[in-house]
């Protein structure tokens, strides 16, 4: 099973095109140590011709355009591709934005949580995907799901959702709810274990996560690979930058370190290989020569890169 990590960074990318933040000017200037990154998905194979999506980013086009294995075959027809599905994680417009520029009527499946697909059935725009060409198709939490193309024909990968601590989508937020999450409910933010039956390993993506409470840590314990959520390193890290008034906690994402942090949580779990994913413009873990990298990877934990590739 190979995983493509198509896009590393959060919702705008990473240099942000508004941001002026020290990181996103040296990106924008070339700077050697800080990588740009497109928005936030993955890509998964069992057999290297049959692709699955989890998450469209709005940079889809361009993540496409850098990866041939999600191109049309030379030899096709005019108008193919061998992505067969999209997955997705949570309603973040970072998540399912890319979908509207796969609506040139290419037949595939969209799975994600009864949660998620409400969202894309109650916004007319996503008709532009034709539901009797792109198939939709609810993930039940806690439970296998072979993951097929639009006539149904299995792509070799299985998946199995489950939720985890997050936030319903900001243009989703109910501002009179603030005390209760804003409107938060079961199935707003899961998390996925992919897997093929040709191996027994298993891959978990995690892109949004709010806390590990012990359930999740029971779940993890010794992963074969987790792509885990590293938005921030700190908690208030977007407000010291002044570039926001939101801390990870208000935004549904935990920050990488200290006590509380996810390094802290998941640590001492057997976890084989660990990779933080979608990674805000602030966070200074991607300056690749900050002592903030090198703690991150002195604790046993990569930072995910476009075009960076898992096998298992």
């Amino acid at each position: 099973m190979r995983l493509k990590i198509i896009g590393s960074a959060a919702g705008g990318g990473f240099p942000q095109w508004n941001c002026n933040y020290r990181l996103s000017r040296g990106a924008r200037s070339g700077g050697a140590n800080l990588r740009q990154r497109t928005q936030s998905s993955l890509a998964a194979s069992a057999n290297g011709m049959d692709w699955v999506l989890f998450n469209a980013s709005p940079d889809i086009r361009q993540q496409i355009a850098a990866t041939p294995e999600l191109q049309p075959d030379a030899s096709g027809p005019m108008r193919s591709t061998p992505i067969r599905a999209v997955v997705l994680t949570n309603a973040d417009v970072d998540h399912i934005a890319g979908l509207l520029s796969l609506r040139e009527r290419e037949p595939f499946a969209i799975y994600a949580s009864a949660r998620i697909l409400d969202v894309l059935a109650s916004n007319s725009v996503f008709n532009v995907l034709d539901p009797s060409i792109v198939k939709r198709r609810t993930l039940v939490l806690d439970e296998p799901t072979r993951i097929g193309d639009a006539d149904g024909k299995p792509t070799g990968l299985v998946v199995e959702a489950f939720a985890v601590p997050g936030k319903v989508a900001l243009f989703l937020e109910d501002p009179d709810l603030a005390a209760q999450g804003f409107g938060t409910e079961k199935g707003d933010t899961i998390g996925l274990r992919i897997s093929s039956p040709d191996t027994r390993q298993a891959a978990y993506y995690v892109p949004g996560c709010a806390a590990v409470d012990p359930g999740l840590r029971r779940r993890l314990s010794n992963a074969d690979c987790l792509l885990f959520d590293g938005t921030l390193f700190t908690d208030d890290e977007m407000i010291t930058a002044g570039v926001g008034t939101k801390t990870g906690a208000r935004m549904g994402h935990m920050h990488m370190s200290g006590p509380s942090g996810s390094m802290d949580a998941l640590a001492n779990l057997g976890i084989k290989r660990r990779i933080y994913i979608h990674i805000n413009n602030t966070n200074p873990v991607l300056d690749e020569a900050s002592a903030e990298r090198a703690g991150v990877e002195e604790a046993g934990w990569e930072v995910a890169h476009d075009g960076m590739e898992v096998r298992l």
